[in-house]
């Protein structure tokens, strides 16, 4: 036989890797072409068919045919496949012979899906548990082992696989989740006939649509048990009611505190309850604290700009709080969103003023801010031009973002926290969700202005402008980050899934002044939310006067301190300004009193669409 004859002759059956991603990819294109001339048929029937807003089916055709490209990786995949597969047989079948042996797959610490004993202890349950484990991480490594995929389709491609294996976990199944078949057989049933209940009420909260219930919102009413901080509304505007908080000091620092938070959310996630509440804590250490309450906009406010709630919003809180309290100086502080917004604003008063900054900004703090948007996070899987633009025509048609698409989203981002966990407990269990003030807060959530909400995409995430300078324009003035000479502090948290502490930090060394930047243990909400009494998580700090080049570089050369990052925070504030006066009281203020806090507002709440 010829060396010719014998490659000829070496694996036979296996084809051409080359041929079969053409191949692959011409079946792609015809039944992408077929299937978008039978939406045309059905349209022209008049029936309105589903569209893949996400690009999903894209993306996996995509994979797919990459995945086919290589036959070789895949074949081996499937072999250590079948090899785990067999080491679970044999260590059941030990177990089984009352023998111990370690396992062959082991939940990820911390994953609650498994808690209940009978995962570990009952051969057969240890056996599905198992089972599901190591299908998941074969599955997980052979998508994300694809190569030759752009980064955003494989983004998105693990990132719906995830949502796909999270939805098959044998813990959302009433004969495969020890717990729930073990309630089943206690009370014959009933547990599902009232999940079932619990079920169908979902629905007809959500008029239509399953809105899964996360806590007794019930429990919970404001002002009563939670933001119930004492204060008055001392301003109002078509954007904004502006908060000041009672003073519980016979003495207050002389800078006034001013707080932006998010406008996607309710303020009082930082003001939850007294022993957690960021803004009692604040008020007892001296501050005069103000915060901004942004309205839950509708159709009559959907050409309300970016620009708009710079100048409604940020400035014109700012010119008010001035205004009570006769100081020229303020502190202000910024949560996620709010925290870009002051970011933006703080660079158009220093364009303003070109040769000193605004003198009514004295410092700004950033609570877990993004103002590079270079890694975005998982979030950036639903920000791409096909779902923009989607977006947009939606809001486009009723002028808002409703509120429950975008905590969807977030949930999403944790799905075995913020849905399966309620799924199995509210529908399989047959219970009803545990009072929660966190989780009330999450559930409470906010419309955002069509044409605000379009610009902050396209030229935050989508285009990354902020960052450069001149790249927005604000009251015709070109925006630059680096005219910000003012202090500015920078709390992030290490394992925030909505805005990355590596993006964060990338933002913090925009500005020209002095910063520090702090990093806190926890996400997004726990990590901001850590009252120093509570002793929780602790924070790293890198000693280097400058900021490192690179978040690594920073974490590299930090230390981590014991407890909450607030008490670092107030000794920063108070080593720029330590200055005194009487307390403030806003009933005392030359704006006035329009209502008590927490204002009527935030009191608007979607899911239960009503004013108080």
């Amino acid at each position: 036989m010829t060396q010719e004859t014998a490659k000829e002759n070496v694996n036979p059956a296996l084809p051409d890797p080359q041929e079969v991603a053409k191949t692959y990819a011409e079946v792609a294109q015809r039944a992408s072409k077929l299937l978008t001339e039978h939406m045309k048929r059905q349209v022209a029937k008049g029936v309105t068919p589903p569209q893949d807003e996400l690009g999903i089916a894209q993306a996996f055709m995509d994979m797919m045919a990459k995945m086919l490209a290589n036959p070789y990786q895949l074949a081996q995949a499937q072999m250590n496949l079948v090899w785990d597969y067999f080491s679970l047989w044999q260590h059941s079948t030990l177990r089984f012979m009352g023998m111990h042996t370690p396992p062959v797959a082991a939940p990820a610490k911390g994953d609650k899906r498994f808690k209940d004993e009978q995962w570990e202890e009952h051969f057969l349950f240890d056996f599905i548990k198992q089972s599901y484990l190591i299908t998941a991480r074969h599955i997980h490594d052979s998508v994300s082992g694809v190569k030759g995929l752009d980064d955003h389709t494989q983004d998105k491609v693990n990132f719906f696989t995830r949502q796909f294996i999270d939805a098959m976990s044998p813990s959302n199944f009433v004969h495969t989740n020890p717990e729930v078949f073990r309630e089943t057989v206690q009370t014959h049933g009933q547990n599902l006939l009232k999940g079932f209940n619990n079920l169908l009420r979902d629905i007809e909260d959500g008029d239509g649509q399953l809105r899964v219930r996360m806590t007794d919102t019930a429990a919970f009413e404001l002002g009563k048990n939670v933001a119930t901080t004492p204060g008055k509304v001392v301003f109002q505007n078509d954007l904004i009611q502006l908060l000041q908080f009672t003073p519980t000091t016979k003495t207050n620092f002389k800078r006034p505190l001013l707080i932006v938070p998010p406008w996607i959310n309710k303020y009082y996630i930082l003001d939850l309850r007294e022993k957690n509440s960021c803004i009692k804590w604040a008020v007892d250490q001296g501050h005069s604290v103000f915060c901004i309450s942004w309205v839950n906009p509708d159709e009559k406010l959907a050409q309300k700009t970016f620009e708009d709630y710079v100048f409604e919003g940020t400035l014109t809180a700012i010119d008010q709080v001035c205004a009570q309290t006769g100081e020229k100086e303020i502190n202000a502080v910024g949560y996620c969103l709010g925290g870009t917004l002051l970011g933006a604003t703080a660079a158009y008063l220093a364009a303003k003023k070109p040769k000193a900054t605004d003198p009514r900004l004295a410092s700004v703090t950033f609570f877990t801010t993004m103002l590079d948007f270079s890694i975005p996070g998982e979030l950036g899987v639903f920000i791409d031009e096909q779902q923009v633009a989607s977006l947009e025509k939606k809001m486009s048609e009723r002028g808002y973002l409703e509120g429950s698409e975008m905590a969807g989203t977030f949930n999403m981002l944790r799905a075995n926290d913020l849905i399966w966990s309620f799924v199995v407990n509210n529908y399989l269990m047959g219970k009803d969700p545990f009072p929660f003030d966190l989780l009330y807060w999450n559930s409470d959530s906010t419309r955002m202005p069509a044409a605000m909400h379009s610009f902050y995409l396209r030229n935050m995430y989508m285009k990354n402008l902020l960052k450069e300078p001149g790249g927005i324009m604000i009251g015709n003035v070109e925006v630059d980050l680096a005219k910000v000479k003012i202090p500015a502090y920078f709390i992030s948290t290490i394992e925030d899934h909505i805005a990355p502490w590596q993006s964060t930090y990338l933002g913090a060394r925009l500005f020209s002044g002095p910063t520090r930047f702090v990093l806190g243990g926890s996400g997004h909400i726990a990590g901001i939310v850590n009252p120093p009494a509570a002793n929780k998580y602790g924070y790293w700090i890198n000693p280097a006067k400058t900021l490192p080049e690179s978040p690594e570089a920073f974490f590299a050369g930090a230390r981590q301190n014991p407890g909450s990052w607030w008490t670092d925070w107030q000794a920063w504030l108070m080593a720029l300004d330590d200055a005194s006066v009487p307390a403030r009281d806003p009933v005392k203020g030359k704006l006035g009193v329009l209502e008590d806090a927490p204002g009527s507002y935030v009191k608007f709440r979607l899911d239960q669409q009503q004013r108080f």
